[in-house]
């Protein structure tokens, strides 16, 4: 496995997002850094904010400020593949176990629990598994545009639009595919923000998302996504 890291001078000045950068080891065959927001009082109750594809932490930058005066503790991980995590350059590095397995990983390693959790689009899909392995962990969940797919049912047709869009566009516009997902125009900043991650097509390999789901049917194209940005008005 081929692990990609983006330079730090990527994420520097980027708007409404000030927060320290916090790291954890993922072990494995080649052991991967894992990102993530970490703020408020050490003791407060725990909020969880997972982000979706193709998004990362910087999704929930005006979120986080209000979370932390109300006294939450605030943790905002960066999937493997997104953000300031670590990178796997293939596309086959990636699938939903592996996801998952990432994930349970990083969550156990920060020794939390009567977590709420808050996930959308993909940070359901592997959040709600979190759920489902260590339900002593969490003490309640917002689902927002997500769910768990349980490999029967019709296909929606915005999902295999974007699954064949993301796995065949020469250049996969990160920022203008947030852009795209809300309700208000995003600033040339704010869009830049969320291209920051990836200064090359290589380092999109995790953020194309390639056959990591479960499956709703068959076809030839295989395992579906399990859905899009939807819109929201303030990423």
């Amino acid at each position: 496995m081929d692990i990609l890291r983006t330079p730090d001078a990527r994420f520097e000045g980027l708007p409404d997002y000030p927060f320290v950068p916090h790291y954890k080891e993922l072990g494995g065959e080649k052991p991967l850094r894992i990102h993530y927001v970490d703020e408020g009082p050490a003791n407060g109750p725990v909020v969880l904010l997972m982000h979706g594809q193709p998004s990362w932490s910087y999704l929930y930058r005006l979120m986080i400020p209000k979370l932390t005066e109300a006294g939450c503790r605030v943790l905002a991980p960066d999937l493997i593949g997104f953000g300031k995590s670590d990178k796997p350059a293939h596309r086959d590095d990636y699938s939903y176990e592996k996801h998952v397995s990432w994930m349970q990983d990083w969550l156990h390693q920060m020794e939390i629990s009567h977590i709420t959790l808050f996930c959308q689009d993909w940070g359901g899909l592997i959040g709600l598994r979190l759920v489902a392995t260590s339900p002593e962990l969490f003490g309640a969940v917002i689902a927002a545009n997500t769910g768990l797919p349980v490999g029967k049912g019709k296909v929606p047709n915005a999902f295999m639009k974007w699954l064949e869009f993301s796995q065949s566009v020469p250049v996969l516009p990160i920022g203008q595919i947030l852009q795209g997902g809300t309700v208000r125009a995003l600033s040339d900043t704010e869009v830049a923000a969320y291209d920051a991650p990836y200064p090359e097509e290589q380092f999109k390999a995790g953020a194309r998302f390639p056959r990591p789901c479960p499956d709703y049917g068959r076809s030839p194209l295989g395992p579906r996504k399990s859905g899009g940005l939807g819109r929201t008005g303030q990423i």
